[in-house]
């Protein structure tokens, strides 16, 4: 079972190389490294960073240096971070990693990015009122398709061996911006509704598929009016399948479909690199039909699936794997990530046994969240789980 932890390019920067890789090799016992190179804001604290505990990370910053020439003429583009100033932590990593004969991935968030959303609004998800969701892109726009393509294509000259595409679909109305502020109950179906992109690329992709597209979107606008206005009809039980019809559910689809052409159009440039490319879907089956996860589609179209295994026992851990079979996604071609920490895992013993669990099912990979987030003790539940010695 291959085997790596997740981290910051700031928690390399900050370490120095020797004592970060000497971390993730002596403690830990890993033999690769998931590095973030495209992240969103975010608040963190790190307990053993030597430079600071609290630290902000900028709206949709990129943590490599960009190739200009890659970008020229396109609407979106990356940019570099202001934490690594001229310094190109994928470079440094890729030379460190192959030097100590680790893999190194690229852990990449696609479309939740709270920088390019706000500064090309054009390019954001649009309610069916026509407010745009300024913390994410859409995956229909093209645009953004080439954006992702583009993306894939940066971390070709890094030797990266796979990038794990996290925020590569749609997302809800509750995501990703802070002082989030909802007064008045809205109620599970409101909020589905509300979350749904009804942007022109979005329903011609409908109308395509055969969707009256305009019709729906007036439909679902009379729905959330009705809602919003009255406290009880918020919380009134209903079903998305039969709004409009049951055309809602067919514009659903649609956009599913959506989200799978431009994840196998990521995967395929990523193949032609010399890369991989899995699918984060960190909800799990169940949970990704309105974010436009298909998961026997996608199971077919990307190198893997990878997943959030958060739970505090390996019976759980391994339910969710079953959980996976069922839709399409057999062990063998998943990703899970465990979390070594206090909220997840109460000793090495614990985490030892939702790893040998996952080899036992056949998962090839796993990994663990966070290095930069986590005590150096958890590096060391890590090594233990994995039969490390130091």
């Amino acid at each position: 079972m291959e085997s790596s932890v997740l981290a910051f390019a700031v928690d390399l920067l900050d370490e120095g190389a020797d004592l970060f890789f000497g971390n993730l090799t002596d403690r830990a016992g890993v033999g690769g490294l998931t590095l973030a190179s495209v992240y969103h804001e975010a608040r963190d604290v790190f307990p053993h960073n030597p430079r600071r505990v609290v630290r902000y990370l900028e709206p949709g910053a990129a943590y490599f240096q960009p190739d200009a020439a890659l970008w020229r003429g396109r609407t979106l583009a990356p940019r570099a971070s202001t934490a690594i100033g001229d310094e190109d932590p994928f470079e440094l990593a890729c030379a460190q990693a192959a030097r100590r004969g680790m893999k190194l991935h690229a852990w990449t968030v696609f479309l939740h990015n709270d920088r390019l959303g706000f500064e090309h609004p054009q390019c954001a998800p649009e309610n069916a009122f026509g407010d745009r969701h300024l913390t994410e892109l859409c995956p229909a726009n093209p645009e953004v398709r080439d954006y992702v393509r583009t993306l894939v294509l940066e971390h070709a000259r890094y030797g990266v061996d796979a990038i794990r595409a996290e925020s590569l679909h749609f997302h809800g109305l509750r995501h990703g911006y802070h002082h989030e502020r909802y007064f008045e109950e809205l109620g599970p179906i409101t909020e589905a509704l509300l979350g749904l992109c009804f942007c022109l690329h979005c329903r011609a992709a409908a109308r395509a598929a055969g969707v009256p597209a305009d019709e729906v979107r007036a439909q679902v606008r009379q729905e959330i009016r009705v809602r919003l206005e009255d406290e009880n009809a918020a919380t009134a039980p209903g079903s998305l399948t039969e709004i409009a019809d049951g055309a809602l559910a067919a514009y659903v689809d649609a956009s599913a479909a959506t989200v799978t052409s431009l994840a196998a159009e990521a995967a395929e440039t990523a193949e032609a690199c010399g890369m991989r490319l899995s699918f984060m879907d960190g909800g799990g089956p169940g949970t990704g039909w309105l974010s436009g996860i298909d998961l026997p589609a996608l199971a077919k179209s990307v190198h893997g699936i990878e997943t959030l295994g958060y739970a505090p026992t390996a019976a759980q851990v391994r339910e969710k794997v079953a959980a996976f079979a069922l839709h399409g996604v057999a062990p063998s071609a998943l990703a899970v990530i465990l979390r070594p920490m206090a909220k997840d895992c109460d000793s090495a013993e614990n985490l030892a046994e939702k790893v040998a669990t996952l080899r036992g099912l056949g998962v090839p990979e796993v990994e663990f969240y966070h290095y930069g987030l986590m005590r150096l003790s958890s590096l060391d539940r890590i090594g233990t789980a994995l039969g490390h010695t130091r």
